[in-house]
């Protein structure tokens, strides 16, 4: 059989190109003792990936250069040589941007596509929204009566974050979008009390509009003007969760940083970065939580789905650009 799967040839300076990648043909590596063979059926993207297009330090160590990249993907075992794994178990795994993949069935989960749609194990059920579980309720210590502000509020973990903060008692929520159309999803459909498009104005004025009283918990998921609009509207002893910093993921010169953060002693907030690898103990409690939520139509998520293996690259440089809503997936053909 012939396996197709995404190579990184170069690394990005600055936005990625589409020739940064390369389709590249291979046989099906068929599975050795403890190794499953698994047919994908639903790859994810993530901003994640940006930082490991480049070398250096980081929490993720860097694709390598002519190799298969890596990413979440759901799929269905087709052979097995592992205990406890047979053909036609369903597991979630890291070894996505291709359409067939062989791991050791050690690293993979096994998931039911009777309790919930395959495509949820990636989004609102998986790695984006255990991050807004544990990023609100752990990092952020969220209390019932809270003012919140999200970033991002429209993709994958932001609309997670500020629809678990209205479900938990928080006073006040609040999203930023890139998009009017994606303002108006946060109100009428997500349930935040307002939102705005940053590209309306400047973020620190629009916040300041939406949120007289000031925050106590901003969930960043962006950076840059959006975290100094933070830290001027952060009530005393307020918290700020870093999650990501998509606006400067792109950039090829050193970004400043906010111009307001000697706030931090005046106000006595605290400022923390998390990685959802360090919460994987909250997976339970987060599947039985947030599962309940969405079966009972409380939590409502939204996902964009491109079509096929050659859509990948296209669809993580759209994810990148903003046009999705919700998570950006890509589905393979069974």
């Amino acid at each position: 059989m012939i396996n197709r799967e995404w190579h990184l040839l170069s690394r990005p300076v600055g936005w990625p190109k589409p020739e940064d990648f390369a389709l590249v043909e291979t046989e099906v590596p068929q599975p050795g003792e403890g190794q499953v063979l698994v047919r994908n059926e639903y790859l994810s993207v993530d901003p994640y990936m940006r930082g490991r297009m480049r070398l250096g330090e980081s929490y993720a160590e860097p694709y390598e250069l002519d190799k298969p990249m890596q990413g979440g993907a759901v799929g269905r075992v087709v052979a097995s040589q592992a205990e406890g794994f047979a053909e036609g178990d369903y597991v979630l795994h890291f070894f996505g941007w291709r359409e067939y993949a062989t791991f050791d069935a050690k690293t993979a989960v096994k998931v039911d596509p009777n309790a919930a749609p395959l495509s949820t194990y990636l989004g609102v059920l998986g790695m984006p929204g255990l991050t807004a579980y544990a990023g609100l309720t752990r990092v952020a210590e969220f209390k019932a009566g809270d003012v919140v502000f999200v970033s991002g509020a429209a993709g994958a973990v932001g609309s997670e974050v500020g629809q678990i903060a209205k479900l938990k008692g928080a006073a006040r929520v609040i999203g930023s979008a890139g998009s009017d159309e994606k303002v108006k999803l946060l109100v009428e459909e997500y349930g935040f009390d307002a939102a705005f498009n940053y590209k309306n104005g400047p973020v620190k004025d629009q916040l300041k509009e939406a949120a007289p009283n000031g925050i106590d918990v901003y969930f960043d998921n962006v950076g840059g003007d959006h975290l100094e609009a933070a830290i001027a509207a952060m009530n005393l002893h307020g918290r700020i969760v870093v999650c990501g910093m998509i606006s400067q993921y792109n950039a090829t010169e050193p970004t400043p940083a906010p111009r307001n953060l000697s706030q931090i002693i005046a106000k006595r907030f605290r400022m923390e970065g998390m990685l959802v690898g360090d919460h994987y103990d909250l997976q339970p409690k987060f599947v039985e939580e947030v599962s309940a939520w969405v079966r009972a139509g409380e939590l409502k998520y939204h996902e964009t789905t491109t079509e096929g293996i050659e859509s990948a690259v296209d669809a993580f440089l759209g994810m990148l650009r903003g046009e999705n809503v919700g998570k950006m997936l890509i589905k393979l053909p069974e």
